[in-house]
């Protein structure tokens, strides 16, 4: 579908894709909205998602269902406020309600509908307004306003009625105590008041108009909408006014193209009234087809025989019986009969059933006695060209009411309708013209309240920033501090470190220089400690046995008797324990071994693990190396 307010751009196929599965799978038809701002708007929610491709975009609101409420946001504007154009407001007000009340017989019911209200402060502004007139208690009793969005978060929110003080700015301060209750920081529109606005959805552009109106509030809603949609909407408005009812259309709205149906009250403040439409007078009366009563003078006979053959417009007569009686000149030379058809059978002739079912519509005339007319018939004719031709079938019959036949007349409408079609297309142009400066000043002046809410965004931002700044300012300061802390830290680790590293190397240079098997075990008898001289007594290297159980090493000494001293140390029950044993090295030569074990810890501490020192016996040792040398 083209874009009517932009000349005829090419069809974006992508976009109508969109649009048609929008209709299709959720039921919104946004195919009545004018493309350029349409476009702009769904491009822009595309380069929020990160999506360039219309049919990628419709697989992205498949698969999260939470994006079309973005995009339908996105799409609507909801552009309103409390008494928008308050000089528009106030003419409604002084002048013009009070003339619509003045309609109204006392007590009797006040039908307001708000189309488009968003989020509802238009319509609240009304109630304001007529409980102004009236008072709150005929104002309950008498007034309904009927407010409707096809936006169901926006309806939402309006059913709240609750609004921040930046909304509420533009209402009066008298009348912000009087019709507002205050609830914490924001404002409450009384609640008996309330009750008389019922919010509902309503699409402008599908569902039917809400009727026996008599104040119609659209504002700024139409200019949205292509020219045919919006005529099609302002037929509905039309039909849903009462006869003295009021259209009030915002500032960018003018309705030049739609004089038949609306006519202003007061243009500039864009207010209109209904035009009430003229429905046809009642039947034409029929025409007697016998010739006035000089007829029976020969020369007045021919004269009016010669006038109806001689007559501008194209007719022929049928009697009742079925009969052709008449065709005239005009007839001949426009539907291509024959004066020599005269008294042949109308069925026969090919005009009775093309370009239009003639019969019927004699039946139809006679039987009702009242003339019919077809508007708009296409004829073929023989050289090629097509005429369009306005018929109309009236009745004959006498002075005494019998039926004598039908009158078809034709009337050659082609050049008429001509000028119509290129009348309509100049106010079609002219209508797009009007409609491409509404679009503009709408959006700038949308673009205007977007960019003012950008700022007070931006500075809020800012200010938060600045508040952040001074945050990281503070927790820079306090981890400097932190890091000088932890560099003290880290200097006195590595001084802890090297006095470790240089016990630990005391220490090994104590235990590889003792003569005995060293050995530490801890509480739970895992080898902490294994020196250089266990090793060559035994075999196994530190890294084999550090943290093995001891009584599981497979050791030339025999441990199950060791076990008892060892639970003796670790009690703490006894001081140092000494215990001679017969053993295998790792030479795997019996030898004798002394061992001797020592806690660990003071005598009040507990014991954190024992000491055990191995020592070949010596006279053992020397006999154990006889052969040795011996050999």
């Amino acid at each position: 579908m083209p874009d009517t307010d932009a000349g005829a751009p090419d069809v974006d196929a992508g976009l109508e894709a969109l649009l048609a599965h929008l209709r299709d799978t959720r039921g919104f038809d946004f195919t009545g909205y004018k493309r350029s701002s349409l476009s702009r708007r769904v491009a822009r929610r595309m380069q929020e998602v990160g999506i360039t491709d219309h049919g990628e975009y419709i697989d992205h609101l498949e698969m999260h269902a939470a994006e079309f409420t973005a995009l339908f946001n996105t799409i609507l504007i909801n552009v309103t406020a409390f008494f928008r154009d308050p000089d528009s407001w106030d003419h409604l007000r002084k002048e013009i309600l009070p003339g619509l009340l003045a309609t109204k017989r006392p007590g009797e019911q006040l039908r307001v509908w708000s189309a488009g209200c968003a989020s509802g402060e238009e319509a609240y502004t009304l109630a304001i307004v007529l409980a102004e007139l009236l008072g709150p208690e005929e104002f309950r009793a008498r007034v309904k306003i009927y407010a409707t969005d096809v936006d169901e978060e926006a309806l939402g929110h309006a059913r709240q009625a609750v609004y921040d003080e930046q909304q509420v700015r533009n209402v009066p301060d008298e009348w912000r105590e009087r019709y507002f209750e205050r609830v914490g920081p924001r404002y409450q529109f009384r609640p008996d008041l309330r009750r008389s606005v019922i919010f509902g959805r309503n699409d402008l552009v599908q569902d039917a108009p809400i009727s026996r109106i008599d104040l119609l509030v659209c504002r700024n809603t139409l200019m949205y909408l292509t020219a045919e949609t919006q005529s099609r909407i302002l037929g509905r408005f039309h039909f849903a006014l009462g006869s003295t009812g009021v259209l009030f259309l915002g500032k960018a709205e003018m309705l030049l193209s739609h004089g038949a149906l609306f006519v202003p009250l007061d243009l500039r403040r864009r207010v209109f009234t209904k035009v009430a439409r003229v429905l046809p007078a009642g039947p034409v009366a029929p025409v007697g087809f016998a010739p006035p009563s000089v007829a029976g003078d020969p020369i007045t006979g021919r004269t009016y025989e010669e006038m109806l053959l001689s007559g501008p417009v194209a007719q022929i007569v049928v009697t009742v019986d079925g009969t052709v009686s008449l065709v005239n000149r005009a007839a001949e030379a426009l539907l291509g009969v024959s004066v020599q058809d005269r008294g042949r059978p109308f069925r026969d002739l090919e005009l009775s059933y093309r370009p239009v079912e003639l019969r019927r519509y004699i039946e139809q005339a006679q039987a009702e006695r009242r003339t019919v007319t077809l508007d708009d018939v296409r004829l073929s004719r023989r050289d090629g060209d097509t005429v369009t031709l306005e018929t109309a079938v009236s009745p004959l019959y006498d002075p005494d009411g019998a039926v004598l036949g039908a009158t078809v007349t034709f009337h050659d409408v082609t050049a008429a309708r001509q000028l119509q079609d290129d009348l309509r297309r100049a106010h079609l142009q002219l209508e797009t013209a009007y409609e491409e400066l509404q679009s503009t000043n709408e959006e700038l002046e949308t673009t205007n309240e977007e960019l003012q809410s950008t700022v007070e965004e931006l500075e809020t931002t800012n200010e938060e920033l600045q508040s952040t700044n001074e945050e990281l300012e503070t927790m820079n300061e306090e981890l400097h501090s932190t890091n000088d802390e932890l560099q003290s830290i880290n200097d006195e680790l590595q001084d802890r470190t090297a006095q470790l590293d240089e016990a630990n190397g005391f220490l090994e240079s104590v235990l590889g220089g003792l003569r005995s098997g060293v050995v530490v075990l801890g509480r739970d008898l895992t080898v902490r400690e294994w020196n250089r001289q266990a090793q060559e007594l035994w075999g196994l290297r530190r890294e084999e046995v550090v943290g093995q159980h001891f009584l599981t090493l497979d050791i030339g000494l025999p441990l199950d008797l060791l076990q008892p001293m060892i639970r003796e140390a670790l009690s703490a029950r006894a001081g140092s324990q000494e215990l001679g044993v017969a053993a295998v090295n790792r030479r795997g030569r019996t030898i004798g071994v002394r061992v001797l074990s020592s806690p660990l810890g003071g005598p009040t501490d507990p014991t954190p693990g024992i000491v055990l020192m191995m020592e070949q016996d010596g006279a053992q040792a020397d006999a154990a190396d006889g052969p040795d040398q011996a050999s």
